[in-house]
């Protein structure tokens, strides 16, 4: 296995190397580039299998690199950013590693590559490297792209009301009390909205602070939330997240 590291701290790179070669004896390490500019000189001549990609390096975000040239293998990104980065790039990538970076974390990692390997879908598309920019600024999805018969519309974020999953598809309602599909899963997209604004409440809703109606409650450890436009079932906050909805509703 060809390995490059893009690092512009030499510690880290000395303990990704030492993990390494504890787990994976048999990889060679192609080069470690400590900038952009050596990150695209080696990718240029060298195959590589795996690449280890530090977010931000001394001359800006490594993401610049898939803007530069076609990244054709996949890549684990490793730095310190706040969970809804995190949560975007560990479905973005082959995954993403909080520095220190743990072994078991690594190997889980590794895993995962060896699992993907030669799977196209695990090469990182430039509308995903768009995204992940987006949050990495601070920034969150103001729009979305839905296919209507032969047309595509944009729907504006601020719009929808709840996004909702059915029959493995994901869907949007908005305050027009219109519904249209998306492509993605509600995993995928939560983390690229605000959440500010928007709850992921269960497994199956998202819900938009502005459309909510009311709150009532559901049950002795479960909460009910309607919405100001009608809705086919009943939007039920799950067990586990009652105390972090209540939090939010407060603070947003």
């Amino acid at each position: 296995m060809k390995i490059l590291i893009v690092e512009d701290e030499s510690l880290a790179v000395s303990r990704l190397q030492w993990l390494l070669d504890k787990i994976q004896a048999d990889y060679e390490l192609v080069g470690v580039a400590h900038s952009i500019r050596e990150a695209l000189v080696l990718i240029e001549k060298n195959k590589i299998d795996l690449g280890f990609f530090d977010i931000q390096i001394e001359d800006g975000l490594s993401l610049s690199i898939f803007e530069q040239t076609n990244v054709g293998f996949p890549v684990i990104f490793t730095t310190a950013f706040n969970d809804y980065a995190v949560k975007a790039f560990k479905l973005n990538s082959i995954d993403y590693l909080l520095k220190p970076i743990s072994e078991p974390e690594l190997k889980h990692a590794l895993n995962k590559f060896n699992t993907l390997w030669n799977n196209p879908n695990s090469l990182i598309s430039n509308s995903l490297i768009d995204e992940m920019r987006q949050i990495l600024m601070g920034k969150y999805k103001e729009r979305f792209a839905v296919r209507t018969g032969t047309k595509t519309e944009i729907i504006q974020s601020d719009n929808i009301c709840f996004f909702y999953s059915l029959n493995k598809g994901s869907f949007v309602k908005t305050s027009q009390d219109k519904n249209y599909l998306l492509d993605g899963s509600l995993d995928h997209i939560f983390p690229l909205l605000n959440p500010r604004r928007f709850f992921k409440i269960s497994r199956r809703h998202i819900v938009n602070l502005d459309a909510i109606q009311d709150i009532q409650a559901y049950s002795a450890t479960r909460l009910k939330v309607n919405m100001k436009v009608k809705t086919d079932e009943e939007l039920i906050v799950s067990r586990e997240k009652v105390s972090a909805f209540k939090k939010w509703i407060e603070s947003s």
